[in-house]
């Protein structure tokens, strides 16, 4: 008999985390799934590490990682009826996790679910403040979240109907959610589906994500216009949310830090949402240069550089 669930995991030089996660996932109530590792070129532990884990294996070369496309290779591979992202640095918080983000299916209409994110013990406080408003303990979740695939689930029927995009590098998950809730789909936020993922990206690491995400807006919501003006008053309102947190907090060593995050962030933003506008206008389909703005600093990358987890 075909499994409930198949977990498509992503990995490359995970071996400082992917053991926690896999034990997490080992110990859930719900283990009704097959579990696919997709791997794009490990050169740490990760395989070893996963060897130990009954598991279906895709191997990727790194230079043809690209989430979109490389999901949709492992749901067309997958048998169960419901396709669960769950990422390899993705620990679930609860033994039930997968089983409540399962529950949420059975309601016929809802045709994709996501956990809530808590932040890791270690992530700065501004991070904290950003998955606290993102993913609230209970009720729905922020209004900018469409879909997260930490850890999510989408019925297989309907990634039948709508795959997963390549227009960009990355975004998938929000694209999914976005074009699900246009066409009349439900997808619903699972805040009892708890799991701890957050990152503390660098200044360069935060530049090729956003950059990535303001080239995938500019194909997800066309209509959008986007000004500098505009986007130097969201920087500005951001730090000004950090300075009031960081002042009450006692913390102005990190307001100091905040600043230039923040614009970094909404420039970087705007240059790939720049980028991507333009690539839409033009159909031009080599998401080439978006994809290097995130892999050159990209923290597997990082680590194998370093050797790190060897």
């Amino acid at each position: 008999m075909s499994p409930r669930c198949s977990i498509l995991m992503r990995t490359k030089n995970v071996a400082w985390v992917l053991e926690h996660t896999l034990a997490s996932l080992s110990s859930q109530t719900m283990q009704d799934f097959e579990l696919w590792i997709i791997d794009s070129g490990s050169t740490d532990r990760t395989l070893e590490i996963a060897r130990r884990h009954e598991h279906e294996f895709i191997h990727i070369e790194p230079s043809e990682y690209f989430p979109g496309r490389v999901l949709n290779q492992a749901a067309a591979r997958a048998r169960g009826e419901l396709l669960v992202l769950w990422n390899s640095d993705t620990v679930a918080l609860r033994e039930d996790a997968l089983e409540k983000l399962v529950d949420a299916f059975d309601a016929p209409d809802v045709e994709a679910a996501y956990a809530r994110q808590a932040p890791r013990p270690e992530a700065e406080h501004w991070v904290k403040r950003d998955y606290a408003a993102s993913f609230p303990a209970e009720g729905a979740a922020a209004p900018w979240m469409s879909l997260s695939f930490p850890l999510a689930a989408v019925r297989a029927s309907s990634w039948r109907v709508q795959k997963f995009y390549t227009d960009a590098w990355g975004s998938e998950d929000t694209q999914w959610g976005v074009a699900a809730e246009q066409r009349g789909a439900r997808v619903v936020y699972v805040p009892e589906a708890l799991v701890m993922h957050s990152h503390n990206y660098t200044l360069a690491q935060g530049w090729g994500r956003r950059f990535i995400e303001g080239e995938a807006d500019a194909f997800i919501y066309p209509e959008r216009e986007l000004s500098w003006s505009r986007l130097g008053f969201r920087a500005s309102i951001a730090t000004l949310s950090d300075a009031k947190a960081s002042a009450l907090g006692g913390r102005f060593g990190e307001l100091c830090r905040g600043i230039p995050r923040r614009f970094v962030d909404q420039l970087a933003y705007g240059r790939g949402a720049r980028h991507g506008a333009r690539r839409r206008r033009s159909g031009d389909r080599d998401a080439s240069y978006g994809a290097a703005q995130v892999l050159k600093r990209h923290e597997s990358v990082r680590s194998e550089r370093d050797g790190a987890g060897q």
